[in-house]
C-alpha cells in the first residue's frame, strides 16, 4: 500500500489555500511540501500539524492506495 495526498491538495484548492500558505501556517519546509506532492512518506508530526491548521482528520487529507503490483 502507498499513501496518496490527493485529498489534501483537493481540499487546498476548495479552500483556496496555496502551498506556501500551508507551509507557513503549519511550519512546513519546502522539502516537506515536495514530499507531499510526490506522495512520499512524511512524519506523523507533519500530518498532525496539517490537520490542526486545516481543522480536519487524517482521512480528509490522505488515503492508502494499493501498489500497482498488488
Amino acid at each position: 500500500m502507498k499513501v496518496s495526498y490527493k485529498k489534501l491538495f483537493k481540499l487546498m484548492i476548495d479552500r483556496e489555500i496555496k502551498k506556501g500558505e500551508l507551509a507557513q501556517s503549519a511550519s512546513l519546509s519546502s522539502s516537506t511540501i515536495s514530499k507531499l506532492a510526490k506522495n512520499e512518506n512524511v512524519s506523523m508530526d507533519v500530518l498532525i500539524r496539517i490537520c490542526t491548521v486545516l481543522n480536519v482528520d487524517f482521512g480528509e487529507i490522505m488515503e492508502l492506495v494499493p501498489d500497482n503490483d498488488e
